[in-house]
């Protein structure tokens, strides 16, 4: 099943460490440590082959592949035998690398941004097309009436002004060229009921969104045992710190506010009540492609006795999230080819503040998951 996979923000760090990593695995050259699709109980001849993978996307920014490959290499981001062992490869994906378009209406961008995804489907003569959004936080939009009908949102893209921010733009522009959509940040993405009722009637699936790749995921596994042993919470306050793109991009208070909210849910959703305590994101540009969370957890026990728990995470950030996106694209191009259209609530085992799951608990969300790749495997040719 050949399966295009289109970043939205393809000159990133996370698009690029995916590439390479797509594109190493493709070779041989390595491992598919962290690819989650790999372990056995997830291993489908339902889901593309890396090898069958294609790879394009759109970016604002102009640095070549191998120039932000090569940047990544000496953070100690992606290794650098790596790197120049698929040089050749990614100075040839640069022609699949479009600048993103921006024309006088929204209607108009969209329809360009549709014009390039099917043209990049036939050119390949792909199968199908997952549009992965791994580009900047935005900053949650003001509510505008058309983001409830479609046919007002049609309307309204038509005339001046912005009316869809840009990760829910490009998810319109997927659905209306017939592909699947994935939303790996926190952005709104497809979460709005008018782009739901597009996703439908154009036969696509679509999951999100923020993907769980550090503290969060520390969260989901800790929340459910404090629960399951009936220990009350009593505060859990996280400070974040993170340098590169991401971080300076969440210096921005409207993004900060975005990705925070998320960070939180976890634990009200798990635990049944809301701990006293917040989460705290600061930049650190010395930090590079690296994170930092620390977390302090105070909770009760039996008779009230007063206890704490500390810890602390330290990761790559793109190294974490690129096996993550991998598997949501060859999750994602599954699913479509098995007739499944609108939200996919059983990829919450990926996400943050997954659309329309039913559970936060990391037990759960894995048992979903499994079910829904069993399930695929009798579509399988």
């Amino acid at each position: 099943m050949r399966t295009g996979v289109w970043f939205i923000g393809a000159r990133g760090s996370v698009a690029v460490t995916s590439i390479v990593g797509a594109l190493a695995l493709r070779a041989g050259l390595t491992e598919a440590t962290g690819c989650v699709t790999e372990l056995p109980e997830l291993r489908s001849p339902a889901l593309p082959g890396f090898a069958d993978l294609v790879l394009g996307g759109h970016d604002i920014a102009e640095t070549p592949l191998v120039k932000k490959a090569d940047a990544l290499a000496a953070a100690g981001v992606v290794p650098a035998r790596l790197v120049d062992a698929v040089h050749d490869e990614l100075v040839a994906l640069e022609r699949e690398v479009r600048p993103l378009p921006s024309a006088a209406t929204q209607a108009l961008t969209a329809a360009a941004i549709t014009a390039d995804l099917v043209a990049f489907r036939e050119r390949h003569g792909l199968d199908h097309v997952v549009v992965v959004n791994v580009a900047t936080t935005e900053p949650v939009p003001p509510a505008h009436p058309a983001h409830a009908d479609l046919a007002a949102l049609r309307a309204a893209l038509d005339a001046s002004g912005e009316v869809l921010p840009p990760s829910s733009l490009t998810a319109y522009a997927a659905f209306g060229a017939g592909c699947a959509y994935v939303d790996f940040t926190p952005s709104t993405g497809a979460r709005l009921p008018a782009l739901a009722e597009l996703a439908r009637a154009a036969g696509v699936p679509y999951a999100g969104h923020d993907g769980k790749t550090g503290e969060t995921l520390v969260k989901s596994v800790l929340a459910p045992m404090f629960a399951l042993r009936n220990l009350r919470v009593r505060t859990w306050s996280g400070v974040n710190l993170l340098g590169g793109g991401d971080g300076a991009a969440l210096a921005e208070p409207g993004a900060n506010a975005a990705k925070t909210a998320s960070k939180q849910r976890v634990l009200g959703e798990t635990l049944g009540y809301q701990p006293q305590g917040t989460t705290r994101i600061d930049f650190v540009d010395d930090l590079g492609d690296f994170k930092t969370a620390w977390d302090l957890i105070t909770f009760s026990g039996f008779l009230g006795t007063a206890m704490r728990m500390e810890f602390t995470w330290h990761g790559c950030d793109s190294a974490l999230a690129a096996p993550l996106v991998l598997d949501l694209a060859r999750l994602a191009a599954a699913a479509h080819r098995a007739g499944r259209s609108g939200p996919l609530p059983e990829l919450a085992f990926f996400f943050k503040d997954p659309i329309d799951a039913g559970t936060h608990s990391f037990g759960e969300q894995w048992s979903v998951l499994t079910a829904f790749v069993r399930g695929l495997d009798g579509g399988a040719a």
